[in-house]
């Protein structure tokens, strides 16, 4: 496996130790964060490839920090807790989180799940150091400038429709139920959140779509939610 780099965020300093002997075990560079803020701060000045977070953390704890990193990266996050209940599970996963591991874990299947969330966002091309320029068919979306276009020509977009085509882009072909898109753009919990959300999605097809009735990036998959066609 090449060198990846992992952020560890932990505010247990002997679980934190422990993860990092397992990753360097297997040629893995490791960043080490106490709590959430540390880790957002690391991810300024560091390149990483995956983070392991805690979910009961002091200052920002892991859900927190999940929401705030999944507005700009799609870096992959597994979550660490001691909890085993399915509302847990849900709801890291619901914010952002790609995979789950109850404490304490099995070091043989967390270095597993490690290297295949690795070979899902390395080797399959989703890793781009820090993503900038997303091209699907002709529809660019520029992360630095927070510039949308078709086929070279700008489109105007308010904050709100920007993010919610942001989030459909770093995701192509993945569904997006109302209230995930809705608790990811607006960063709150989603309810009655059907109307604000499709509301804002008839406006970005009048934008984006040559012919808004048969749109050919941004559908809906009838009793599910919406995605961007890749």
């Amino acid at each position: 496996m090449n060198s990846y780099t992992v952020l560890v965020v932990d505010d247990e300093k002997e679980i934190r130790d422990a993860l990092e002997i397992y990753l360097r075990n297997e040629g893995m560079n490791v960043l080490q964060a106490s709590d959430g803020m540390e880790a957002i701060e690391l991810l300024v000045d560091h390149d990483v490839h995956l983070i392991m977070i805690d979910i009961m953390m002091p200052k920002q704890d892991g859900i927190q920090t999940t929401f705030k990193i999944r507005e700009e990266r799609n870096i992959p996050i597994i979550m660490l807790s001691a909890k085993s209940e399915d509302s847990d599970k849900v709801l890291g996963l619901k914010v952002g989180a790609d995979d789950y591991i109850t404490k304490p874990f099995n070091p043989l299947e967390l270095i597993a799940r490690v290297q295949s969330q690795l070979r899902r966002y390395v080797k399959l091309g989703q890793y781009e150091g820090m993503k900038k320029l997303i091209n699907i068919r002709g529809l660019t979306l520029n992360q630095e400038t927070k510039e949308v276009t078709i086929n070279g020509e700008c489109v105007k977009l308010t904050p709100i429709e920007y993010k919610i085509v942001e989030l459909l882009m770093l995701h192509p072909s993945r569904v997006f139920s109302i209230d995930e898109i809705y608790e990811k753009v607006w960063n709150e919990r989603s309810y009655n959140a059907e109307n604000t959300v499709a509301v804002h999605i008839r406006k970005i097809r009048e934008k984006i779509e040559i012919n808004p009735k048969d749109p050919r990036y941004l559908k809906v998959v009838w009793g599910v939610g919406y995605k961007i066609e890749k």
